[in-house]
């Protein structure tokens, strides 16, 4: 039989990577979208062709995590082998301003999934595999390097809601005996990266001052060091958990370090510029509780997964930039069409 997966938070930057890979592989996937009042399927329309014709393999489903009978209805309509959990509200800062909602969703939404598998694998006699998205934000200040034997910290709303969500997936695993993996994903990123990020605010802001179409970059604390890697290579890892013999904890990570200061060099390096010419510091995009260095010790998912990250950071900023270089010569072109 045909592999069949659900994805919530397909239409996030970590759901449409997946969707490809997973559609590379033979899959039949479903997606969870969360109905907004306009389209939000940008990062996906390139795999419309899945959805089309008799061998269609691709289908969405309007869901929320906040709806329990919705989850049930779409596992009983859906018949997934595996289930990725991606939804999430996954702004940190933003997570402040929205504590409840965050922690109804990240936290609790992950616990109505669960249940809703647990009731699913006692009713129909399956196994469902599950794979929880957890976050390297979960350790907060505890000292890097961070493992999975590493104390988790938690300075946010969302960093909390996380740690929650890893612990449910544990419980449920041991409690139950479900195929449960949880990933500790270290920042990813990706010419798909929502722009309210600070990756793709810099490579978008960095390639709109090339083209002359802005001035200057405002950021927050220049000084936070992370772990970045690319989503393509971490959503391979979240599959290989699920292929394992049971579930179990991962960190994915690249084992290096940058702070924002030595990304915006790089960055702007990139067209020869300095940042320093062209960024500026504004309180408000500071944390009230930052988080100073995360960086991931991988070295469990290297032995026990075969995994390996295949893009460096240099080059992975290189990409987002040629990516982000498209968009802003768009948008000369339009405002030369249309001058103010």
């Amino acid at each position: 039989m045909r592999k069949s997966a659900l994805i919530t938070g397909v239409t996030g930057q970590d759901g449409s990577y997946l969707a490809e890979l997973l559609l590379g592989k033979g899959y039949e996937v479903h997606g969870v979208v969360r109905r907004t009042s306009q389209f939000n399927t940008g990062r996906i329309d390139h795999l419309r062709s899945y959805r089309q014709g008799s061998d269609a393999r691709f289908f969405l489903h309007y869901g929320d995590l906040a709806d329990s009978s919705g989850l049930r209805r779409i596992l009983s309509g859906t018949k997934p082998t595996e289930v990725y959990n991606l939804a999430a509200q996954s702004h940190v800062k933003i997570s402040f301003d929205q504590a409840e909602y965050t922690a109804d969703i990240v936290a609790t939404g992950t616990l109505r999934l669960l249940e809703a598998i647990r009731d699913y694998n006692d009713f129909t006699g399956e196994q469902v595999r599950f794979y929880q998205a957890g976050s390297s934000e979960m350790y907060g200040s505890a000292p890097a390097p961070q493992s999975e034997e590493t104390r988790f910290w938690p300075r946010s709303p969302y960093a909390v809601a996380k740690v929650a969500g890893f612990h449910f997936g544990v419980n449920f695993r041991e409690s139950y005996g479900m195929h449960i993996s949880n990933g500790i994903l270290f920042n990813h990123e990706s010419p798909r990266r929502g722009e309210n990020f600070v990756t793709r605010k810099i490579t978008l802001g960095v390639c709109r001052i090339e083209a002359g179409l802005q001035q200057d970059l405002t950021l927050g604390n220049l000084e936070s060091r992370r772990d970045w890697g690319f989503a393509g290579d971490y959503v391979e890892a979240m599959w290989m958990m699920l292929q394992q013999p049971k579930g179990d904890d991962y960190v994915v990570a690249t084992g290096k370090s940058y702070s924002i200061r030595e990304f915006l060099e790089l960055a702007f390096g990139h067209f020869g510029k300095d940042y320093r010419d062209f960024v500026k510091f504004d309180a408000a995009y500071t944390r009230p509780a930052e988080v100073d260095h995360l960086e991931g010790d991988a070295s469990k998912a290297r032995r026990i997964l075969g995994w390996a990250p295949k893009l460096d950071l240099p080059d992975l900023v290189k990409l987002m930039l040629e990516e982000d270089m498209k968009i802003a010569q768009k948008e000369r072109a339009l405002q030369q069409l249309n001058p103010l």
